[in-house]
This record gives C-alpha cells, structure tokens and sequence, in this order.
C-alpha cells in the first residue's frame, strides 16, 4: 500500500469539510486563503485517492422504533473472515468487524421486534458453519453518538482463503 502524503492544506481541507461537508468550495477557499480552484481540484484529488468521501448519513430519528444490536460471535480462528463474509451478506446486519478478545466477530444490526433478533443471531448467524457461539447485546439509550465515528474503521475487502490465523 502506498503511503498517504497530505501536506497541510489537504489537512485543513479534511477539518473543515469533516465539520460541515456541505460547505461551498469558495468558502472554503476564501478560509484557507487559496482560488476556488485549488480547492476545487484538491477535493476531486482527495476523492480519487479514496482518501476522503461524502455520503449522507442518517440521524437515530430516522430509524423510527428501531434498536441498535451488536452480535458477537465466537468462529473458528481459521475461518473467521470466511464467517465475516458471510455474515456481511445477512440481512438486516449493517456492519461487521473482524475483532480481538473472546469473539473475534461483532456484526452491529437495527432490528424492530425482539423476534428479528433472534431470528438473525440464532436462525441465522449461528447458523453460519464455523460458528461456535454468539451473544447479542442491545443497546437501551444513546448517551453519545458521533456519525463520524466511522472515520476510525475503513471497510476493507476481506481476502485469502479463510485460512488466515492473523485475526
């Protein structure tokens, strides 16, 4: 993987845009003291290098009754990003981490009724082959949320063939 080279005009670009991705090159611009331009043309940059992305993302309203689960999975260690994979293609999961601890999988869904829980965590998931054991924690009230928190984690692709021990 190449290194990532950002000089500090890129950096406080990436700020001032993690703050507000809506605001307008020309602001930002006339901020950082540079043309339209410049900005203009470092955004499309920073985009083709995957470096940065914009994307709307859905505030807990919008998810009207729904819970927010996480489902942690205990797989085999040789066939954990085999298991991840497939567990990624669940329905209604909405994320899926490869982790380190006593479960080396933790899948995060929104879910309505207490029964489509158990129908993902058990019927399904605990149905994946390699899959030892699973637990399901729900979360009861939101004490803080940061939509950006997805800046931590990037969602690679998951390669080999099942047999690496490394998780």
């Amino acid at each position: 993987m190449a290194t990532i080279q950002l000089d500090d005009l890129d950096r406080q670009l990436i700020e001032l845009l993690a703050k507000d991705a809506r605001v307008s090159n020309r602001k930002i611009a006339t901020e950082l003291g540079v043309t339209e331009g410049t900005v203009r043309g470092r955004i499309k940059r920073l985009q083709q290098e995957r470096l940065i992305t914009f994307t709307a993302i859905t505030g807990l309203q919008m998810a009207s009754n729904s819970r927010l689960a996480f489902i942690w999975v205990q797989a085999e260690v040789e066939r954990t990003r085999e298991v991840a994979r497939q567990i990624a293609e669940i329905d209604p999961v909405n994320a899926v981490m490869i982790t380190m601890g006593s479960f080396n999988i933790m899948a995060m869904c929104l879910f309505e009724e207490l029964d489509d829980l158990v129908e993902v965590a058990s019927d399904k998931i605990l149905a994946v082959p390699g899959v030892h054991h699973v637990e399901t924690s729900i979360a009861v009230k939101t004490v803080k949320y940061n939509a950006r928190v997805a800046k931590i984690t990037e969602t690679s692709p998951i390669e080999g063939n099942g047999t690496d021990s490394d998780e």
